[in-house]
This record gives C-alpha cells, structure tokens and sequence, in this order.
C-alpha cells in the first residue's frame, strides 16, 4: 500500500527531482556530456571485465579485485545516471517514496560495497608487495572469494540499515530534491521529523565501517612504501608505484567526495556545491576508475593489445 505523508494539510506520495540545472537552453548539452560519459564508463568497465574474463595473463587475485570493482562501477552509474539523462526532457520528474527509498538503498549499497573492496585490494597489494614470495599460498582463490562475498554482504547490510532507518522519517512541503537522485542529505533536509536518530546511525555506522574501512586501506601503505624504499632496482620501485598509485587515486578521488557529501557540518550545506560533489562520485568516478587502472597498467594495456591482435589475425584468415 502507497505511503502518504500529511503535515499541515499538504500530502504527497512522490518527490520531484529538479536535476542538474533549471536553464532549459543547456539541458541538451548537458544530456549529450552525460550521455557521453555513461557510454564510456559502461565501455570501459565491460572492456576490462571482458579482457580479465578472456585473458589467462590477467587470472591473478589483483584482477579478480579489479573484475569486481569494474562490476560495481558498471551496477553503481546504472542506479542514477539513466533516470538523470531521461530527466533532461521529462515532463514528469517526480519519483515515488517508495521508489526513492528503493533507489538510496541500491546506490549506497554499492557505494559501500566499492569503499569495502578498495580496502581488500589495499591489503591484496600490501601481500604482493611485502610479502611476495608467499603471495600465492596468502591470496588463494577460496580467501580471495571470501573477502569479496563480505564486502558484498557487508554493503548491502550497511545500506539496509540507513534505509530501513528512513522508513521511520515523515516528509513535509517542500518535497523537491534539489539533485537528480535520492541521497541521505537530500532526504534530511526535506523530513519534518526528528532526523537525530538518523544522523546518529549514519556517523556510528560511518565512524565503525567508514574508518575501520580506510584504516585496513591505508595502514598497509605504510609498510608497503617502506618495502619499496628497500627495492634497488630503479625498474622494481617503478613498477611497485604504478600499481599503488592507481589504486591511491581511486581511494582518495572517491573517499574525499563521500567524506564531503556525508559527513560535512549541516550549517555548510550548499545545494550548488552538492550537485557538483554528487556529479563528482556518481558520475565521474565510476568513469576513472577503468581510466586509471587501464592507462597506469601495462598487462591490462598488453591483453588489449592481444585482443585486437587476435581479431585482426582472424579476420585475414
């Protein structure tokens, strides 16, 4: 049964989602910069799930990571940015409740999942790096499924509970997003309610999974750049850094827009500064990520390579 929600008289079962801008002349450019980079973030991150799945070189525990977090990409831009660009030339930009509630909880599920899988691939790193002769027998197939399956488990959980804590909220006139999807500010903001319990929840689970996440991330650098200080070799310092450094940039691009977005003082909240914040995580980082680690990785660049090799070699013969 529908939820309607009444204060003062007014009722309302729906929200409106003003989207990225209220100029009418720029929403055709906006839709085809969008557009573009949906495109190239769902081609991007199938070219490296394609290319980890066909390739025997890259059947290693540290693509199997990135097989995943490519699957996150491609699951977390399809959450917002279809609506986002259908919403361009819609009439009707309203969202029901229950549609809104079912969209958080899908789009902070896999924003929990990727903060939880960047830390297993910290770790997957820290093992290749310090411990390199018992990297094999450490990253067995069996531990390296566990540590996903409970990012997985773990995100979904973390989600339901901010979601099911939602459930508890009324909402009152207005009841426009200022933004083109449902997030936890947003929804504050719009609640006639007490939102103490909800703003509670949100920084235990985000003190206790947040930190303890980006504790087991960046912790393990701290060794990890001081094995590599110890490597000799100009080439082996060279290439323990590419790898870190793609994966630290990832961290920090993504990890330093949730930080803004969640937990900023309330009296800063600035509507433009959180359209631009949201483009930057929900648009812009699922798109560098294949970026990064393709233009930084030199055996994703070699399957490539081969790929492309082996279809021109079959369509000669």
């Amino acid at each position: 049964m529908e939820k309607i929600y009444s204060v003062n008289q007014t009722t309302f079962s729906e929200f409106i989602l003003l989207g990225l801008s209220d100029y009418p002349q720029i929403q055709l450019p906006l839709f085809l910069v969008f557009l573009l980079v949906f495109l190239m973030t769902l081609i991007g991150n199938f070219l490296i799930l394609l290319l980890i799945f066909t390739d025997s070189h890259l059947h290693s525990p540290m693509y199997f990571f990135l097989r995943n977090l490519a699957l996150i990409d491609v699951f977390y831009s399809s959450v917002t940015s279809p609506r986002m660009l259908s919403d361009f030339f819609s009439k009707n930009k309203t969202i029901s409740l229950p549609a809104c509630f079912t969209q958080f909880f899908f789009f902070f599920s896999f924003i929990c999942i990727e903060l939880y899988l960047l830390s297993v691939m910290s770790y997957d790193r820290y093992v290749a790096i310090c411990q390199p002769l018992h990297y094999i027998q450490i990253m067995h197939p069996k531990l390296c499924t566990q540590m996903v399956s409970i990012a997985w488990v773990t995100g979904l959980l973390t989600s339901l509970i901010h979601t099911l804590c939602m459930q508890r909220l009324t909402f009152c006139g207005p009841n426009i997003i200022h933004g083109f999807f449902c997030d936890l500010p947003q929804l504050f903001k719009l609640s006639c309610s007490n939102t103490f319990i909800n703003v509670l929840v949100m920084f235990i689970v985000g003190t206790f999974m947040g930190s303890g996440s980006l504790g087991i991330t960046f912790v393990p650098y701290v060794y990890i750049f001081k094995t590599i200080m110890r490597i000799k070799t100009k080439t082996g310092k060279v290439k323990a850094f590419s790898t870190c450094t793609s994966h630290l940039s990832v961290v920090c691009i993504f990890c330093g827009t949730l930080l803004f977005t969640y937990f900023r003082p309330t009296p800063h909240y600035n509507l433009s500064d959180d359209r631009l914040v949201s483009i930057a995580y929900t648009v812009v980082t699922p798109l560098l990520n294949p970026l990064i680690y393709s233009l930084r990785n030199k055996e994703l660049n070699g399957a490539l390579m081969r790929a492309l090799n082996l279809r021109t070699f079959l369509t000669t013969t």
